[in-house]
């Protein structure tokens, strides 16, 4: 297996393209078996497809918030930032595969993974890892929708599609076209193991309750009582308007202090324990939060804290976490992907090369790419997928 990774923020799609074309050609005379493209939405759509969708191989592309970040450390200079990670791997298999969402969202993520499987040449047979990119705002279902296919045993990595300023203008795409509302499923099959891993860079407070009344991804009440008002409480007033003020769009107010979803066995020790995120987005006059993730009733929610430094270490440490895996770890490192939240990203959007850096040190000369999302996937330690928001996930594959 040989990986490689690059970036550019050249403003010109054409102009971009070309260059990433050109990294592809110098590296290699045989086409990568594998591409992941990530690209800020200031790039074209149908110019990505056509320039990419003809190098040969399994291309799943998705937009990125600003840009992306590797080795080199950030490409997002003027929100034009594109990045490519190839894999030639002669002994494995891949295959990608698109669908648009329509009515059904679980079921256009089962359909885009039997044809990445088909594509692949290993329809059902379940794959090393599933890397996943959709449009925002039905993720679980999406996760379903694969797992209904692969089973429950995959691991689920990737990040729900993102663009510049949350106005909609992400796609994702495969060869042969792109969709602003639907997914891309891949398949890989490695022919050297992988480790991936799943956390998030936040602390719990002593501040909880109980999901009294949810209706997917909006949270009305929290131990009977409105929830913006218990979480208004809960952030001592730094978060949610005066109700004279609502609704009131509340995400960079809430990027430091989240929602968090323990998937630990009751009386599990607060340092063991794993908290999946969820991030409010707006307060409603009515009382209720709009999250991006969803919430049942009977769940219980804790307050989260997060820093910069934590939010900035946490890159390195998921990687490392990842990295430790005794199966990869015992061959060396060829690459990772790595999903950093796009909104943890423009809150310490100063401090990107020392994120970068901190990826390094534990990949050392390993080529990476990192993404900017509006929501991640991965899987925990315990075994689950699952879709959250303001999370970090790393694959990492073996040498």
């Amino acid at each position: 297996m040989k990986i490689r990774s690059w970036s550019t923020t050249a403003a010109e799609t054409g102009a971009a393209l070309g260059e990433m074309a050109g990294a592809l050609a110098a590296a290699s005379a045989v086409a990568p078996d594998f591409l992941v493209v990530q690209t800020s939405a200031h790039h074209d759509a149908e110019a990505m497809v056509a320039r990419l969708g003809t190098v040969g191989a399994a291309v799943h592309g998705a937009t990125s918030c600003l840009g992306v970040m590797t080795g080199e450390g950030p490409a997002v200079l003027g929100g034009a930032g594109l990045g490519i990670f190839a894999i030639w791997d002669p002994a494995g298999s891949y295959g990608t595969a698109r669908a648009p969402f329509g009515d059904d969202v679980a079921g256009a993520a089962r359909a885009a993974t039997e044809a990445a499987l088909s594509r692949a040449g290993r329809r059902g047979e379940a794959p090393g890892l599933v890397w996943v990119s959709s449009t925002p705002g039905c993720e679980e279902a999406v996760i379903a929708g694969i797992e209904d296919v692969v089973g429950a045993n995959v691991p689920i990595v990737g990040g729900s599609v993102a663009d510049n300023d949350i106005s909609g203008q992400w796609y994702c795409f495969d060869g042969s076209g792109n969709t602003g509302s639907g997914v891309v499923v891949s398949v890989l099959f490695p022919s050297t193991p992988t480790a991936s891993a799943f956390q998030n860079g936040y602390a719990p407070t002593e501040r909880s309750g109980t999901v009294t009344r949810a209706e997917g991804r909006r949270l009305i009440e929290i131990d009977g009582r409105p929830a913006a008002e218990v979480y208004g409480e809960w952030t001592d007033g730094a978060v949610v308007p005066p109700a004279g003020m609502l609704p009131a769009t509340i995400l960079g107010e809430s990027t430091f202090s989240p929602l968090g979803l323990t998937l630990d066995e009751p009386g599990t020790p607060e340092p063991l324990k794993t908290y999946l995120l969820a991030h409010p987005a707006k307060a409603y006059a009515d009382g209720a939060l709009e999250l991006f993730a969803d919430v049942r009733e009977g769940e219980r929610l804790t307050l989260m804290s997060g820093k910069p430094d934590s939010l900035v270490s946490r890159a390195g440490r998921v990687a490392a976490l990842a990295a430790s895996d005794v199966a990869v770890a015992e061959g060396g490192i060829a690459g990772a992907l790595v999903v950093y939240c796009g909104g943890c990203m423009l809150a310490v959007r100063d401090r990107l090369d020392e994120i970068s850096q901190g990826v390094c040190e534990v990949l050392g000369d390993a080529p990476f790419l990192g993404i900017f999302t509006f929501g991640e996937q991965g899987r925990f330690a315990s075994g689950d997928n699952r879709h959250g928001n303001l999370m970090i996930s790393c694959v990492v594959f073996g040498a």
